[in-house]
């Protein structure tokens, strides 16, 4: 669901969206942190594989946003990248606060 959500907005036309606080790089940030955290908690054997989905699919909907009057910018895949990858780290560490607690 918020897979679909963010490609929605995503491809939206940009003067129909809502202004929201926060700067765009920070918007894709959480979105695909938010996006990747739940998959990364719940560890299922191709987590690794869903990651990769999700950039190469934020890099697909840059390429696609200038063919619905938005802009494609690359430091958006970054940010988009930056959110799936803090995610895995948030991931991480709780499974490894986890363990610790359960010895």
């Amino acid at each position: 669901m918020i897979l679909v959500l963010i490609t929605v907005a995503s491809l939206y036309p940009a003067q129909y969206l809502p202004s929201v606080p926060g700067s765009d790089k920070t918007h894709h940030f959480i979105a695909y942190c938010a996006l990747m955290l739940p998959i990364a908690l719940r560890r299922p054997k191709y987590w690794l594989a869903f990651a990769l989905l999700f950039i190469v699919w934020s890099g697909l909907i840059e390429l696609i946003q200038p063919h619905v009057n938005r802009y494609g910018e690359w430091l958006d895949l970054a940010a988009n990248a930056g959110g799936v990858l803090l995610a895995i780290i948030i991931a991480q560490g709780l499974h490894g606060l986890i363990a610790l607690r359960k010895t």
